[in-house]
């Protein structure tokens, strides 16, 4: 039995289809082999882009984001080539689309940079590692994901002034260790791999040296203390006698309410917006939810690639003296969308809740999705910082690059394994160095492209083509 192409597959749009009638593990693997033939792996190192505007890719992407917010975007991403990285999405999705790739289908985060990984909770309070920004979401060819991860890695390396020796080094470790673990995932009992976690203290068990440990072990301690009563202490101001969001504009402001029949439309709209959102949580949820008095609504900009998009936080308090900040991130279509199969979900936000609910091994009890329904904007919403935590990665060494390359992998593939089918991408895959190999090509080149990218954009920047704001 032959894939079809990722981008009429009915696996496309469900990832469980990929299960069908499959078989055994060692029948699913042989067909894993058998995709190498259609799609050799040494194919996925090919990286020769065709002539394209990357400005008129990046500013197409601009469509539909809030406008005075679009100069701030450009001023995050062309600051270094990282950041213009990780603003670009679409413009790899673009290119990616024009490649040679697998037809082997997963459930993808479709923009797996090494700066959306990191710390974040379990509903029973550890601190697990993993993907965390599922904006992109979509089933598609497996290999995209770990192209923009590998080529994430070279990019931050050569930031760091990291030989291309070393950048190899860091790819491969990347590729192997994702090579070995869905290998491990494939041999595994199919619920142990849906019950499996990566926590913080596997991480630690990476570690080769004490002060690598040490490190590490006070990210996870800081992680350890957001909550949305850090928030409350750090973020809110009393007004008048009540408790507000503190504004710190241009990145947090309320929305502008000139009479009161704006503030009486606005305060109907945003309680129509939650009582929508609350119908999408499960039952025990709801229960929770229903304890919360919503208190304030603000906009706050977040990240790179988002800065534009419609994004707020809500203050809830519970007893008078129990917060919840939630956070409402608007859903636009993934930039997957046109080069795959369109998602299956009316709603954007949707999309990006089950996306997330398929390849964390644990998500956010208050995730959930709504509509603005007088503008008709998609929103999916979460706790705003939830024991969060991230690591500096401009602070790493070449060590400390290749171990967190390591933790990637090992997250990465446990996602793929939990939302596809690990013996299909373990029969790809195979046993030598051949994918490897590829990756490493492909990381190598992309990362020359997105350098030359990003001077486009300081040149434009230059010549007055592009306003920014730097904040």
């Amino acid at each position: 039995m032959q894939q079809n192409d990722p981008t009429t597959s009915a696996a496309q749009e469900d990832p469980s289809t990929l299960f069908a009638g499959r078989g055994s593990v060692a029948a699913r693997i042989e067909l894993g082999k058998a995709a190498r033939k259609k799609v050799p792996r040494a194919e996925l190192g090919v990286c020769k882009i065709e002539d394209r505007d990357p400005m008129a890719l990046l500013d197409a992407s601009n469509v539909g984001r809030v406008a005075e917010l679009i100069p701030i975007r450009y001023g995050r991403m062309v600051a270094n080539p990282f950041a213009f990285y990780r603003g670009s999405a679409p413009l790899m999705a673009y290119d990616l689309s024009k490649l040679p790739r697998s037809d082997v289908i997963v459930q993808l985060g479709g923009d797996a940079h090494l700066a959306n990984f990191g710390l974040f909770a379990s509903p029973e309070r550890r601190v697990l590692f993993g993907p965390n920004d599922f904006d992109e979401t979509l089933p598609g060819p497996f290999d995209w994901d770990l192209r923009r991860l590998a080529t994430s890695f070279v990019i931050a390396a050569r930031e760091r002034g990291f030989s291309a020796r070393d950048q190899r080094a860091v790819v491969r470790r990347l590729c192997e260790t994702f090579r070995q673990q869905i290998a491990a995932f494939s041999r595994m009992d199919t619920l142990d791999i849906w019950y499996y976690q990566f926590g913080a203290s596997s991480m630690l068990e990476i570690a080769d040296s004490a002060e690598e440990r040490r490190k590490e072990q006070a990210v996870i301690e800081k992680a350890r203390l957001q909550s949305s009563r850090s928030v409350l202490t750090h973020s809110t101001v009393l007004v008048n006698g009540k408790l507000r969001i503190k504004d710190v504009p241009p990145l947090v402001y309320h929305v502008p309410l000139e009479t009161a029949h704006d503030q009486k439309y606005y305060n109907e709209m945003v309680r129509r917006f939650f009582a929508d959102y609350r119908l999408t949580l499960p039952d025990d949820r709801r229960a929770l939810f229903d304890r919360y008095e919503l208190v304030d609504v603000a906009i706050r900009v977040v990240g790179i690639g988002s800065v534009g998009t419609r994004c707020y936080e809500a203050l809830f308090m519970a007893d008078g003296e129990c917060p919840l900040f939630l956070q409402l991130k608007e859903a636009r279509a993934s930039v997957l969308e046109g080069y795959v199969a369109p998602s299956r979900y009316p709603n954007h936000g949707q999309r990006v809740v089950n996306g997330q609910r398929l390849l964390q091994s644990a998500s956010d009890i208050f995730l959930g999705w709504s509509k603005m329904r007088h503008t008709g904007n998609d929103f999916y919403v979460r706790q705003l910082r939830d024991m969060k935590g991230a690591f500096d990665f401009t602070t790493f060494d070449v060590e400390d690059l290749g171990e967190y390359a390591v933790s990637c992998a090992h997250a990465l593939a446990h996602a793929m394994s939990k939302a596809g089918d690990p013996a299909l991408l373990s029969g790809y895959l195979g046993k030598s160095a051949a994918f490897d190999e590829a990756i490493e090509r492909f990381a190598l080149a992309y990362a020359e492209q997105n350098e030359a990218d990003w001077t486009v954009l300081k040149a434009a920047v230059k010549a007055g083509r592009v306003q920014v704001i730097h904040d």
